[in-house]
């Protein structure tokens, strides 16, 4: 199982990783947050993700001999999910380290100009400039990003991996191919 969990779980890392981190290498480290990068984020999940379906579908046709409970196919799907998700994590941590990017800081900084542009108060503006003091500090603390980082895609995984799961272990779904 460990095995499958590897072939497709690191494809999948590479997959959801290489696109961040080339993205924010290409990115002025002190310059706007891209509009659509949280779409394109998502979306290289969602296809990094595809490796799920994939692995628990080589696992129980090779390996199962065509048949898998629920169970097995479950942690299976959320091996490959953690291992992707890790690809993730390290991705952002990688372009954080390359380029000194201060994410707290061009977040809010984004918040606090939108706000600004529909005319919120003084006290909303000060609101959020409290919280980005607040929220750099807790994302200052490497274990607490990598959690929130390994988060924002774990969740993702668990959901394909149920729906993955309650497929396929149904052997007349998909069923393995006949020589």
């Amino acid at each position: 199982m460990l095995r499958i969990i590897l072939i497709y779980g690191l494809p999948a890392a590479l997959i959801v990783g290489g696109p961040l981190l080339w993205g924010m290498l290409a990115v002025d480290p002190n310059g706007p947050m891209p509009e659509n990068g949280a779409l394109v984020g998502y979306a290289t999940m969602l296809v990094a993700l595809t490796a799920v379906f994939l692995g628990v579908k080589h696992y129980r046709d090779k390996e199962k001999g065509g048949v898998i409970k629920f169970l097995p196919a479950l942690g299976v799907g959320l091996g490959i999910s953690a291992v992707a998700s890790l690809g993730w994590v390290i991705a952002w941590e990688l372009s954080l380290a390359l380029t000194k990017f201060d994410f707290a800081a061009a977040y809010f900084g984004q918040l606090i100009e939108q706000a600004q542009a529909d005319g919120a108060t003084a006290e909303k503006i000060a609101q959020l400039q409290s919280e980005q003091r607040g929220f750099a500090e807790m994302y200052a603390n490497p274990l607490i990003r990598i959690a929130i980082t390994f988060v924002e895609m774990f969740p993702l995984g668990a959901v394909i991996s149920l729906i993955s799961a309650g497929l396929l272990r149904n052997s007349r779904f998909l069923p393995a191919r006949t020589a």
